[in-house]
């Protein structure tokens, strides 16, 4: 039921690619603004106000950069990102980091402004040098991504590099999906496991999962259920949804467990209200097969359609299966196809061999035993049994 791990993994920093930091405050100098930080501290964003726009106008970049926060969360005032630029502008050509930072996040997003990578780069190099590890981390995603500048994984991981070894916790989680998958940098369990630990340590959800997920393969680790159970429920009370899954799972087939379909169901359902198609495939085998629940072809074929549209060939294949065996719906052997051929191009095995079948027998197909065997051979690539015996016809 689970994808690939480089797939899955591939997959959630494509994500986190627009998930950069939130902007932060900085804690002002002990200077003109020393009375404008314990009142932002209490939530008095109107006395802030006054304090940081009295020490902004002298000069103060720390109070520049303040004020830009708040008007950018419309902190005591109308949210303005014309004037949080404004303000991150003054800061930044007195070399705050902070507002070279947030410069750069705003042309890298477009928040304002139209966007433009270029000059994100420009406000990220400057911050950068100066040793924020945002920065950093933000100019790794961008040599990552190839966004305004030629793809390079080499100087996306100098800069995760960086950025990690200051603590942060987005670049050490990066770095644990980089060595973890094989992307860009030769796959390296142990250094994956090791990033993962240190954003794990910083809470980080996505970090624990996939610990989780390297114990529960026994991936660079002795595999150990015990310990995989451990990192996915830290990461599932967090919500995230692979965890929640994997969870699902875990309890599905009692690795680890005893066999429970009740907390399979639960878990698989916080997952797939998440749109994880991995459980909504989970839920609608449960409901097929009557795992746990009572036998619901409606339910199971909901499910199903769910996972089956975000492309999980998984589904894609069980609802194949439902239209040729006429389960909760009118035997169609050409809605079979459609969704059979779908799973097949993305090479799940089950699925080539069935077309193969439906070739070989002419089900809602022309006859043609040529283009049977291609998709047998597919299948038995994958050491589909069926598929194997299937080619014994033509030796």
């Amino acid at each position: 039921m689970r994808r690939t791990v480089a797939r899955k993994l591939i997959q959630s920093l494509l994500y986190t690619a627009v998930l950069l930091p939130t902007l932060a405050i900085a804690a002002p100098e002990q200077n003109h603004s020393t009375q404008a930080y314990p009142a932002y501290q209490r939530d008095d964003y109107a006395r802030a106000k006054q304090y940081y726009e009295r020490a902004a106008k002298q000069g103060d970049a720390d109070a520049q950069y303040t004020l830009g926060v708040m008007y950018y969360r419309g902190q005591g005032m109308a949210q303005s990102y014309t004037h949080a630029k404004q303000y991150y502008g003054l800061a930044a050509k007195q070399g705050n980091a902070n507002a070279q930072y947030a410069l750069g996040f705003m042309y890298h997003r477009g928040v304002g402004m139209v966007q433009s990578y270029d000059r994100a780069k420009q406000y990220y190099d400057l911050a950068a040098k100066q040793g924020d590890a945002y920065a950093q981390y933000a100019l790794g995603l961008m040599y990552f991504h190839g966004q305004g500048v030629a793809q390079s994984y080499a100087r996306a991981k100098q800069y995760y590099e960086l950025a990690a070894k200051q603590g942060n916790v987005e670049a050490q989680y990066v770095l644990g999906v980089l060595y973890h998958s094989g992307e860009g940098v030769s796959q390296d369990y142990a250094h994956a496991k090791q990033y993962y630990e240190l954003a794990a340590k910083q809470g980080n959800a996505n970090a624990q999962y996939g610990l989780g997920l390297m114990y529960s393969k026994g991936e660079g680790v002795s595999q150990n259920y015990a310990r995989a159970k451990q990192y996915y429920e830290l990461a599932a009370k967090q919500g995230n949804a692979d965890a929640q899954y994997g969870l699902g799972v875990m309890y599905h087939n009692g690795e680890g467990m005893a066999q429970d379909y009740g907390r399979a169901k639960q878990y698989y359902e916080l997952a797939a209200k998440q749109g994880n198609a991995d459980a909504q495939y989970g839920l609608g085998v449960m409901y097929h097969h009557a795992e746990g629940v009572t036998q619901d072809y409606a339910r199971a074929k909901q499910y199903y359609e769910l996972a089956a549209k975000q492309e999980n060939a998984n589904a894609q294949h069980a609802l194949g299966l439902m239209y040729y065996h006429g389960q909760g719906v009118t035997q169609d052997y050409v809605r079979t196809k459609e969704w059979i051929e779908l799973a097949a191009r993305q090479k799940h095995a089950g699925a080539q061999h069935a077309l193969g079948f439906m070739y070989h027998n002419g089900n809602g197909v022309a006859q043609d035993h040529n283009r049977a065997k291609e998709w047998f051979e597919l299948a038995a690539k994958q050491g589909h049994v069926d598929a194997i015996e299937a080619l014994k016809i033509w030796q």
